[in-house]
């Protein structure tokens, strides 16, 4: 037996080897949000549900009636993400069962914006249900148009580059926070150990659970395929996408401390969204992202 063998046999796995989620689905190459998927169902295993709106999941997941997916699904409409996993929950309970993790599944467009009335009565109550949002940055399935996640600066196909989104990303996490739930946390697919870790933790919460999920889309970033974990990466070392928990609203904790921040430069300039900028709005956003991080340094104490 060669030695790289044996180093192979030696090695210890950091997230969990099941695959609750098979080959066959219909992403496009590169996603992120189907590498998030993954990870949230090998940290949850098979006694989960989901509930999904329409977003790219849904059509990501495959046509009725197959499914790339090992567990239960329940398709919903746009704005009923939340309220579909709590009437979810509460049928489990009614039979039975209080082991199966119900999860609503959603993108930026159907939790920051069309699912966000939902999303804060759940919150509001304190379902007991996980709910997910998985971070593109626009609304995607529709034909890439700008939503109240799309940062500034980015051009999409309501936001055109002579007309690039001029306002700043909405602060979901700031909006779950104030609801005083038991737990939010941010993840990133370009740290996989971080994601589980956290999703297993929820699992042990009771309560409303909030994730907030980055997931680059090469066909709306117009970044290639093969940088998406470069892309994801990027953002939390410079950051643009800090990874941090908030518990109760009020207990903010940072998992990855920087030392040694890195600019948004690199960042901007790998995804053709944001091509157009020039160096004083990248500039504008440096000092935006700076801010945002500083504010959370205090928050962390």
């Amino acid at each position: 037996m060669s030695t790289e063998i044996k180093k192979q046999k030696k090695m210890t796995l950091t997230i969990p080897a099941d695959e609750p989620m098979a080959c066959g689905h219909l992403a496009c190459q590169g996603c992120g949000a189907t590498l998030a998927m993954r990870y949230m169902l090998k940290a949850l295993g098979q006694r989960t549900a989901l509930c999904i709106p329409a977003c790219c999941w849904a059509v990501i997941d495959g046509p009725y009636p197959y499914s790339s997916l090992d567990v239960p699904i329940y398709h919903c409409a746009f704005e009923t993400a939340a309220s579909t996993a709590t009437g979810v929950k509460a049928g489990l309970e009614m039979v039975g069962d209080k082991e199966t993790t119900v999860v609503a599944w959603a993108g930026d467009g159907g939790t920051f914006d069309i699912g966000l009335q939902a999303l804060s009565g759940a919150a509001e109550r304190n379902e007991d249900i996980i709910y997910v949002c998985y971070d593109n940055e626009a609304y995607m399935n529709t034909g890439i148009q700008r939503s109240s996640a799309t940062p500034y600066g980015a051009w999409t196909t309501t936001t055109p580059v002579k007309h690039f989104k001029t306002r700043p990303k909405k602060d979901i996490v700031s909006i779950m926070a104030a609801h005083r739930i038991p737990y939010i946390a941010t993840a990133s697919v370009s740290h996989p150990e971080d994601f589980v870790k956290k999703m297993k933790k929820a699992k042990g919460i009771k309560g409303t659970r909030f994730f907030h999920v980055y997931a680059p889309c090469p066909t709306g970033w117009k970044s290639r395929p093969e940088d998406s974990i470069k892309l994801a990466r990027m953002a939390v070392q410079n950051a643009y996408f800090p990874l941090f928990e908030v518990e109760d609203g009020e207990n903010y904790a940072i998992n990855l401390k920087l030392k040694d921040k890195k600019p948004v430069d690199d960042y901007l300039r790998l995804q053709g969204r944001f091509r157009h900028l020039t160096d004083v709005q990248i500039a504008a956003v440096q000092a935006e992202v700076d801010a945002r991080w500083e504010r959370l340094l205090k928050l962390a104490g």
